[in-house]
């Protein structure tokens, strides 16, 4: 059998177990995060957020007709392409590992021996299927999310200039060049992440053409992949659109022609001065001129792909971000606009001093005939400024992690050794390496490890190693070794792919230096280029797995260093399959056993389960207002896809303060009627009333929401402010707002039953929480001050509490949902989760939700784990609410159904302060038995937990986690009292004596 047919062969093996894994392990529905609005839009061809992706939409789309009508299927043969799409990857990364062995080990002109076959093909496997259980990659292969088919784009563009380098003496090599150019412009319409191929291609191409390469045209090489990357990611994605915008502007405002115009003109003005251009070159024979052009048509051709979604914008879908429907909506859609900006190479820190604003352009919006002004684009003007600012937000949680995380005082001015130390040890060490280290070396658990406290590091399983980093590893706590994501790679992988670099930058330095700079622009240049601020919503290791996937080919590679430095003197065959086998026992399958079960996925479905309970949970015809993307995004898919509840309408408050948001929540959508808002486009066109800052006018009384709103959206200048530039704003007079209650438009809509009559309060009177008011917030007080009470409004627990505009007095819980209800206050409930609408709650949480398999699911992630705490405070809330109207019966229903739903192991701190609660309603239950267990349970988790934070403190010789000790010490103490109070004495004198243990370890460490 030839070489070439077993390299094939061999390929497809690697992507027929990669398809298989991903396959057996794949979510069924839809995932958290952006998978439901990815799915809820390729399915309808919608407009996904910025910066889109509309070549994945197309795709998956296809794939979505494989479901043959069955809805609930569509998910899954979504979640299929992004499975394919990575087993695709692998194979690319096979081929491109063996192309890179062969040109190291066979000469031209030499025969390939077996030895040398097993060698390279041995390479291709070891390598390939170790970036097929790697951590990150994995995740993203079971979903369907873009980051598959972006590693597709990514292993195909590199695999394809490899394919040109090998026959860049025949006569139509530049046919591969071409093919590169179009697979990274179709790119585009994937993830802009794939761009940062773009250096390692120009390398390829200068080594081949430079037989002698220099240090200075490395350099300028090096310069001429950044320039080209710009050129790429400025000048074709963005500038092109901006230019074409300003022609539209032109064309439209100037000549009086209509919209498109100008764009229009600036297409065949572009297209014509390609095509003379090209002709030119061919004319000429300038053939890198001639390749140059072509290469950019390409690019321009892929990325074509974003007419999809201007064609759907004008369609109204009710998926449609920014509303891309002309030039300058198309333009802030690809500039992701709506996300702001972030200070690179130079800027402010979090605490300079604002000295005043500066205009940096102007804005504009499509008006019924022309272009019309939104303000102007603005900036602060900083006193001091730094280069290469790292800490820059200003935002509260953000300056106080920075001053956390650097030990800094409040009166300290970061220098620039102060940013590069916060870049290499928090954004290059804690948010990089450790993701590095999860995929290539081992992971402790799941838990998010952004603040760098106790959880979510790395951990290789060599405990004399852990110990050094981490301190007593003697006595691993349930958090680590009951967590599905403790995998203990041993440090293997990460050895192999060292033993790989280094002989290949021994054996072939261009190739080998080709990789490595592969291995930073997708990796320590993303750090460079994000300058993320700390505290986000998840964390973001799946934005690096470009660079895995280069420090994969290494591990495969490793195949032939352990071949000719270790087995070097045995026969070459035996020394190749040895190599083979150990590399492939060291790397992919340690990464494959210790990784199936956190990865696997195909008995959990609590994603789009919860979705559904959002909305089943509602009355007809609802409003449920939803803020982040977990409570949002599957939402979306349930309605979108699967058709549930599409009478209720879902508005995300985050996108609230957008004009196109607020336009599409005025059409109807599904079978929801539009929401009652009386405002009129002009009063909250973007650049109008984008924010409406509060000025004490000393209002003594509550004023009435609609008085209020006739000042908000009054044009006349007497109800506004002049400025300091001259114009005029409108203010929010007063924080005291209002909503008088007509009793029988309440008992009419059925918002509270006859019964409740007398709770009815005459008038909800309440007192906002900001200083400010966005426009989604004058939105919702429009909604609140027109709905009469026709439309029941729900919140969504999961929010932050600002975003509940002060009403939490009038919310009150029926499960994942706050009602909003204009009942009389009662002032003995002092937080919002003890107000609870118990009918309708009840029947929630016995009959209506369903609970994703959480009790038994193999597949559980933080999120999941986070769910769990969620689902156990409502049965917490519930059994206490009925309890306290002295349904005892039901109470006990209530109990049982936990026992029936929930997972009776805890995994994680905040599942065992729930649990406190619910033992202490068992006990009021008197409900001993299942009291006495649970809270033994409950005593053992926190016993192993302290045990490990003691032996780590004692070993460092100082407070581990000093906020888990205190948690963990607080819950035990309360135990104690409870068993107490109970009358359990056996039991409260073992938690007495375990309690009093621990004090005395922990003693030194808390001055006594």
């Amino acid at each position: 059998m030839t070489y070439s047919r077993i390299n094939n062969l061999a390929g497809w093996l690697c992507f027929f177990i990669a398809a298989v894994t991903y396959i057996l392990t794949l979510d069924q529905s839809a995932s958290f995060w952006d998978c439901g609005e990815f799915i809820a839009s390729a399915f309808r061809l919608e407009v996904v957020h910025q910066p889109g992706a509309p070549l994945v939409s197309m795709i998956q789309r296809l794939f979505s007709a494989l479901a043959l009508g069955d809805v609930t299927k569509v998910a899954y043969f979504m979640n299929i392409a992004s499975a394919l799409a990575s087993a695709a990857t692998i194979l690319f990364l096979f081929w491109t590992i063996t192309a890179l062995a062969k040109r190291v080990l066979v000469k031209k002109g030499d025969e390939i021996t077996s030895a040398k076959t097993i060698s390279i093909i041995g390479s291709g496997v070891v390598g390939a299927l170790a970036y097929t259980f790697s951590d990150s990659f994995w995740f993203s292969a079971v979903e369907a999310e873009v980051y598959a088919m972006s590693s597709l784009c990514t292993a195909v563009a590199f695999w394809g200039i490899l394919k040109w380098e090998a026959q860049a003496d025949e006569p139509r090599a530049d046919r591969w060049l071409a093919f590169v150019a179009y697979v990274i412009g179709l790119s585009i319409g994937v993830h802009l992440l794939n761009l940062l191929v773009i250096p390692a291609v120009i390398f390829v191409y200068y080594f081949r053409k430079t037989p002698q390469p220099t240090n200075k045209g490395i350099i300028k090489t090096f310069l001429a992949s950044i320039l080209i990357l710009a050129f790429v990611q400025f000048g074709i994605i963005q500038y092109s659109v901006a230019t074409a915008a300003y022609f539209d502007l032109f064309f439209v405002n100037t000549l009086g022609l209509g919209f498109g115009t100008g764009v229009l003109f600036f297409a065949i003005l572009l297209i014509s001065a390609l095509v003379i251009a090209i002709r030119y070159s061919i004319q000429k024979k300038k053939q890198v001129l001639n390749l140059a052009l072509v290469s950019t048509v390409l690019l321009i051709f892929g990325y074509s792909s974003f007419s999809m979604l201007i064609i759907r914008a004008h369609a109204k879908p009710n998926l449609n971000n920014t509303n891309p429907e002309n030039a300058f909506t198309f333009l802030n859609y690809v500039n992701r606009a709506q996300y702001g900006e972030r200070p690179l190479l130079f800027g402010e820190n979090y605490n300079s001093e604002k000295t005043d604003i500066k205009n940096t352009g102007k804005l504009y919006r499509k008006g019924e005939k022309k272009y019309e002004s939104a303000g102007n684009r603005s900036k602060y003007v900083f006193a001091e400024n730094t280069l290469l600012p790292r800490m820059y937000s200003d935002k509260p949680e953000h300056v106080q992690f920075y001053k956390s995380w650097m030990g800094f005082d409040d009166s300290h001015k970061p220098s620039l050794i102060d940013n590069l130390s916060y870049m290499f040890s928090f954004q290059a060490g804690q948010m990089y390496m450790r993701y590095f280290m999860w995929n290539f070396v081992g992971r402790q658990n799941n838990q998010d490890g952004q603040l760098g406290e106790n959880g979510g590091g790395w951990l290789s399983g060599v405990k004399p190693i852990d110990a050094l980093r981490l301190g007593n590893q003697k006595n691993l706590p349930p958090s680590i070794i009951d967590n599905k994501a403790y995998n203990r790679f041993f440090f293997l992988p990460l050895i192999l792919g060292l033993i790989g670099a280094v002989w290949h930058f021994k054996r072939n330095q261009k190739h080998a230096g080709v990789i490595g700079l592969l291995f930073f622009f997708t990796g320590v240049a993303i750090v460079l280029y994000l300058n993320s601020v700390p505290i986000e919503p998840r964390e973001r290791d799946y934005a690096y797995v470009g660079s895995f996937y280069a420090f994969s080919i290494w591990i495969g590679l490793s195949v032939i260093g352990l071949k000719e430095w270790i087995f070097k003197k045995i026969t070459p065959a035996k020394s190749a399959i040895l190599a083979s086998l150990i590399a492939l026992v060291a790397a992919p399958m340690i990464m494959a056993s210790q990784g199936w079960d956190d990865h696997n996925r195909s008995d959990s479905h609590l994603a789009r389960d919860i979705s559904v309970n959002y909305l089943k949970s509602c009355a007809p015809n609802a409003i449920l207002f939803t803020y982040g993307d977990n409570d949002t995004f599957p939402v979306w898919y349930a309605q979108e896809v699967e058709h549930v509840r599409p009478d209720v309408r879902v508005v995300n408050l985050s996108l609230f303060t957008a004009d196109w948001y607020i336009d599409g929540m005025k059409r109807k959508q599904n079978d929801s009627a539009p929401l009652p808002i009386s405002m009129n486009p002009n009063q909250y066109a973007e650049g109008t009333r984008d924010v409406i800052y509060y000025q004490d006018f000393k209002i003594a009384q509550n004023v009435e929401l609609k008085q209020l709103m006739d000042v908000l959206l009054s044009d006349n200048d007497d109800d506004k402010i002049a400025l300091q530039d001259g114009s005029k704003s409108n203010i929010l007079p007063t924080k005291n707002f209002k909503l008088s209650i007509n009793p029988k438009e309440v008992l009419d809509t059925g918002t509270v039953p006859i019964e409740d009559t007398g709770k009815i309060a005459g008038s909800m009177e309440w007192t906002y929480n900001s200083d400010y008011l966005t426009k989604g917030t004058l939105a919702m007080l429009d909604i609140l001050t027109h709905n009469g009470w026709k439309r029941p409004i729900y919140f969504s627990g999961a929010m932050p509490d600002e975003q509940y505009i002060g009403l939490n007095k009038y919310l009150y819980s029926e499960g994942l949902n706050y009602r909003l209800l204009p009942l009389k206050p009662d002032s003995t409930k002092q937080e919002m989760y003890e107000q609870v609408n118990l009918k309708p709650f009840f029947g929630n949480m016995l009959s209506t939700y369903k609970y994703g398999n959480i009790k038994n699911a193999n597949h559980l992630d933080r999120q999941s784990a986070d769910d769990v705490t969620m689902f156990s405070n409502m049965f917490n809330s519930l059994i206490g609410g009925l309890m306290e109207e002295g349904k005892i019966a039901e109470s006990k229903a209530a109990v049982n159904k936990y026992y029936e739903v929930m997972p009776l192991k805890f995994y994680s701190m905040r599942h065992v302060m729930s649990s406190f609660y619910f033992t202490e309603n068992l006990y009021r239950l008197n409900d001993l038995n299942r009291a006495n267990t649970f809270i033994s349970k409950s005593a053992d988790y926190m016993n192993k937990e302290l045990t490990h934070l003691a032996d780590v403190s004692e070993s460092k010789n100082s407070l581990s986690s000093e906020r888990d000790v205190k948690v963990y010490m607080t819950y035990l103490g309360q135990m104690v009292k409870l068993t107490q109070a109970y009358k359990q004495n056996d039991l409260s004198n073992k938690l007495e004596k375990d309690y009093n243990q621990f004090m005395n370890r922990f003693a030194p460490f808390f001055g006594g």
